[in-house]
């Protein structure tokens, strides 16, 4: 159970790092630290005690507590070997053989890992990224969170970069770093799943994509390109949006919506992912239509289970270990000073049985 005073302790760590609390301006008093956060005057100060030692705060007698210069203070060289990683997901879907390849690669350099989840949420990330700061990293992989919308982390990630902290990125980049980075195709994806279609003699198509994430907006870029490569039929496509906290209920009712057309029902469904199609698979036995003498389905990723549904899934493969290893080699050169170079994967198409062919 986490203490009181700890709870501060990342609180005010947290305001610091992310600059809500500025270098050289004064914290709240004591007092005020004892009102805002319940708690007795000896907590304050303990949890004070502890961002001291970290050297983000100093006090002066009489004068107050200030946010410390811990931008400018000497760079410990006395690293933990520990390399922090964040993804928005830990124990299911791909995530787990990505964490897999990196732990395995960097436990052979004398490195652990240490991992934090944060849901594509930005606060949760936000709270992670200041929690795993606290333990001295080595280095820092991360998947970013709502990569697609504003980063409202920023100036968290600049802090890390002026720390000298390095940093990786996988499966998705925020705009304005330049970070190295390993991400698939997506564009390349959409584009592929759905001239696949195409040459299945499909034309009327769905595709649903998560737009918070920027894979998601650039798997839909692909479907768009696709259609745009194919004049005669560029306006036979539907897109259907959604985000990471939406109720697929309702993404499902419009869709249901869009198939009951009496004409020109789309006769092929484009997923964000497997995880979606397994969803959507679902819930249209539901409603009485077969997979795929109805409707034909894809998806992305490879997802362990998709080969074993019925029908089995036409997908991409993700390069899920590959990934992680190639995560866990790029950060140990990025620790040791050597250079990088970022990589975007080739997109690997997977045919089974959830697509039919129609004249």
């Amino acid at each position: 159970m986490t203490k009181k005073y700890e709870r501060i302790t990342r609180d005010i760590r947290e305001k610091i790092l992310s600059e809500e609390y500025k270098i050289k301006e004064k914290l709240p008093t004591e007092s005020e630290l004892m009102e805002i956060y319940q708690v007795s005057r000896f907590t304050v100060r303990r949890a004070i005690d502890e961002l001291e030692k970290d050297n983000l705060v100093y006090r002066i007698q009489g004068g107050g507590i200030f946010v410390n210069d811990w931008k400018g203070q000497p760079k410990s060289s006395d690293k933990n070997k520990t390399i922090g990683l964040i993804t928005t997901h830990i124990s299911d879907y791909i995530f787990p053989n990505i964490i897999s390849g990196i732990d395995e690669y960097i436990s052979k350099s004398g490195h652990s890992i240490l991992i934090a989840n944060t849901k594509n949420n930005p606060e949760k990330e936000r709270k992670s990224l200041t929690n795993l700061l606290s333990n001295n990293l080595s280095g820092l992989i991360i998947e970013p969170t709502k990569s697609a919308l504003n980063n409202t982390n920023k100036s968290i990630y600049e802090n890390i970069k002026s720390m000298g902290i390095p940093m990786l990125f996988i499966n998705a980049v925020y705009d304005d770093f330049d970070t190295p980075y390993l991400i698939m195709d997506d564009v390349k994806v959409g584009e592929m799943v759905t001239n696949y279609l195409f040459s299945q003699g499909h034309e009327h198509i769905v595709g649903i994509f998560k737009v918070d994430d920027k894979q998601g907006i650039q798997r839909m870029n692909g479907f768009i390109k696709a259609y745009q490569e194919h004049p005669s039929i560029s306006n036979m496509g539907d897109i259907l949006m959604y985000q990471t906290e939406e109720n697929k209920t309702d993404l499902f009712k419009k869709l249901q919506t869009i198939l009951s057309r009496t004409k020109l029902a789309p006769t092929a469904i484009v997923c964000y992912n497997d995880q979606l199609a397994i969803q959507l698979i679902n819930f249209l036995n539901e409603i009485g239509l077969k997979v795929p003498d109805d409707i034909s389905i894809t998806g992305v990723d490879d997802y362990a289970f998709s080969r074993f549904i019925q029908p089995s899934l036409t997908t991409v493969r993700h390069p899920q270990e590959q990934m992680g290893l190639d995560a866990g080699k790029m950060i140990i050169d990025m620790v040791n000073k050597q250079k990088v170079q970022s990589k975007i994967y080739e997109p690997e198409f997977i045919i089974r049985n959830s697509v039919k062919k129609i004249n």
